[in-house]
């Protein structure tokens, strides 16, 4: 039971997430819906960790480089998500206002993502590997 409580306040947060997104675009006292670009670093920020859990062996305890590199690469894109609606505003493109409700989506949605892969990321009878 306490695995449905846990999809099920992920879910809840990642819909708060994309509701902070959609407030940033769609206001009528914003109305730029450049920040969805922001979509594409949602889904694209696990999948470098969940290709190197595919491939390295967790049998040794010792750091490897594929799965360094898949968490520089997911760093990267974190980074990126945090850095593009800073700039859309910097720019004029949108809002200083919008920029915040994205930035609080973001907050949401990445903290929603880490809490998915911290609940479902060990390789019990609990695990999305399954899948």
């Amino acid at each position: 039971m306490a695995g449905i409580k846990a999809l099920i306040s992920l879910s809840f947060g990642g819909a708060i997430g994309l509701m902070f997104l959609m407030l940033g675009c769609a206001l009528p006292v914003y109305d730029k819906y450049w920040p969805l670009f922001l979509l594409f670093f949602y889904i694209l920020s696990p999948i470098p960790y969940c290709i190197s859990r595919r491939v390295v062996d967790d049998t040794d305890s010792a750091s490897n480089a594929c799965k360094e590199l898949a968490i520089f690469l997911t760093t990267g894109i974190v980074i990126s998500a945090f850095g593009l609606p800073v700039i859309f505003a910097r720019a004029e493109v949108i809002a200083w206002g919008a920029c915040a409700l994205v930035l609080t989506g973001n907050v949401v949605i990445f903290g929603t993502i880490l809490g998915f892969f911290l609940v479902f990321g060990s390789n019990d009878d609990f695990s999305w590997q399954q899948w």
